[in-house]
């Protein structure tokens, strides 16, 4: 009867445990969204993406994010990486006057926090934007 009692209770712990690991290894997930994206530029225009990094639907500060900018034809015209500012906003420029026309796709990925880059999900967002002649 003692063993039988020894057995439940090492199971009941052992269940306890198992329950908090879990949790130990859960995932970072902050993302990157984008506020009222513009999708048509003119050549020579600058190229202007707001946005925030949104972590339990609070912004988050400190947040590495990497931008990439690709042309249709595959080529990567931009591809650079910088953290969001202290109330979780970031900002993305870029000058158009030197590049051809078409279609480009723009993707900002969020890298989390440094603290946080072994858990990270790598969320991202991405848009279509248009490029064309004056």
């Amino acid at each position: 009867m003692a063993a039988k009692k020894i057995y439940l209770i090492s199971f009941i712990i052992l269940l306890i445990l198992c329950s908090g690991i879990k949790n130990s290894f859960a995932t970072h997930i902050s993302q990157p969204v984008l506020i009222d994206p513009k999708t048509h530029y003119t050549i020579g225009d600058t190229m202007i993406l707001k946005g925030w990094v949104e972590y339990n639907a609070q912004p988050a500060p400190d947040v590495l994010l990497n931008f990439k900018l690709i042309h249709t034809d595959g080529s990567i015209v931009v591809d650079q990486s910088y953290p969001s500012d202290q109330k979780g906003h970031f900002e993305f420029k870029f000058d158009t006057k030197n590049d051809p026309p078409g279609t480009y796709q723009f993707n900002v990925t969020s890298h989390c926090l440094e603290i946080h880059r072994y858990a990270c999900t790598y969320k991202n967002q991405t848009l279509s934007i248009q490029l064309s002649n004056p």
